[in-house]
């Protein structure tokens, strides 16, 4: 896989190379106490859609408290920071659906700022969709309620545009996440076959573990696909929980997903698994790496919101010009560790990340 990768990415990063596509979502941010998650049946680091008892704490959580409004959704907070390390204007596209309201223009406002080239398909059906993001234990950890709204309306057709059409073909690599198979499976399935027919690189992260429980047949069905995965611990032990494997650590688990059947065998699945300040498990080629993360002090945690989105978009930076995959790693991690420093998926500057020589 690292060889491909770096033949593949070769020449200079010039133009469209990324093409993300996902629930664009206006975060709601608030610190509250365990008890506001017991109210709601939340868990702290957990990521779940919205039912019908969730939806009084938006209400909430905006008149009882001061909420921040952040630009969110994992996809679309990946392709701000891989276009922010790359520092190229528009190498980075995003396609999602979105309401026709003052919250799509400010998440429009907030990715062009950024550099990413954002063409939401538009609904007035629905409002943009919101994201809770409810912060405990002074921002170490964060529950996500997300009320897709307008996300849910998302149709293949929109990918089928000229002005669509054109990127994906550029696109040297495309990106989604869990999350999307509860919105438009056919459209995850058409991108991951035209990736796939194409020798484009295409990337998934699983994203939180009700996608392995939920969603298993449309996972089942991309996985053979998707050339890049991505999760967390919990993902990993989800995934092995509902796919019934007989191992248990956590590297076990991704080499065995590492292992699963692909379409494209041209190159090997790399497999990406955090475990927060534990080392980053990384499976190429059935081989198992560890590479140890810098924890951050207390003070420095502003909140923890974002770093999961962080972290793919620093990988996805730097195999798209070529880089070994340990060095991807190693700036996938900067990206976290920056992101957490910092309130919900916000930058406190330009990327410092510096290729070694």
């Amino acid at each position: 896989m690292e060889s491909y990768i770096m033949e593949l990415f070769k020449d200079e990063v010039t133009e469209c190379i990324v093409v993300g596509i996902g629930n664009p979502l206006l975060d709601i941010s608030v610190m509250v106490d365990d008890d506001f998650l017991k109210k709601y049946d939340l868990k702290a680091n957990d990521a779940i859609m919205a039912d019908s008892k969730h939806l009084p704490l938006y209400k909430e959580i905006t008149e009882k408290y001061t909420p921040d409004y952040l630009a969110g959704g994992s996809v679309q907070n990946s392709t701000r920071v891989a276009q922010w390390i790359l520092k190229k204007p528009n190498v980075c596209s995003y396609f999602g659906c979105v309401g026709n309201d003052d919250f799509a223009r400010i998440l429009k406002d907030k990715a062009e700022n950024d550099g990413v080239n954002v063409l939401y398909q538009v609904t007035a059906d629905k409002p943009t969709g919101t994201c809770a993001v409810l912060l405990t234990d002074g921002g170490n950890h964060r529950s996500l309620c997300a009320n897709l709204a307008a996300a849910q309306l998302f149709t293949e057709e929109h990918i089928h545009k000229p002005e669509c059409q054109a990127l994906i073909e550029k696109a040297k690599l495309i990106y989604s996440s869990g999350f999307f198979l509860a919105v438009s499976p056919d459209t995850m399935m058409s991108l991951a076959k035209h990736a796939s027919e194409k020798n484009q690189l295409f990337a998934l992260n699983v994203s939180a573990p009700f996608v392995m429980e939920f969603y298993k047949k449309q996972l089942e069905d991309v996985l053979p696909y998707v050339d890049i995965l991505f999760g967390n611990d919990l993902e990993a032990e989800a995934y092995a929980k509902f796919f019934g494997l007989k191992v248990n650590s956590i590297p076990e688990i991704a080499l065995e997903i590492a292992k699963y059947p692909k379409i494209n065998k041209s190159r090997a699945r790399v497999v990406v698994i955090t475990r927060g300040s534990d080392p980053v498990i990384l499976v190429n080629e059935g081989k198992i790496e560890e590479i140890p993360v810098t924890p951050l002090k207390q003070e420095q945690i502003v909140d923890t919101n974002g770093a999961g989105d962080a972290f793919t978009g620093g990988f996805i930076s730097q195999v798209v010009q070529g880089r070994p995959l340990r060095e991807c790693v190693q700036c996938a991690m900067y990206a976290a560790s920056h992101i957490i420093q910092n309130s919900g998926c916000s930058f406190g500057g330009p990327s410092e990340f510096k290729l070694e020589s």
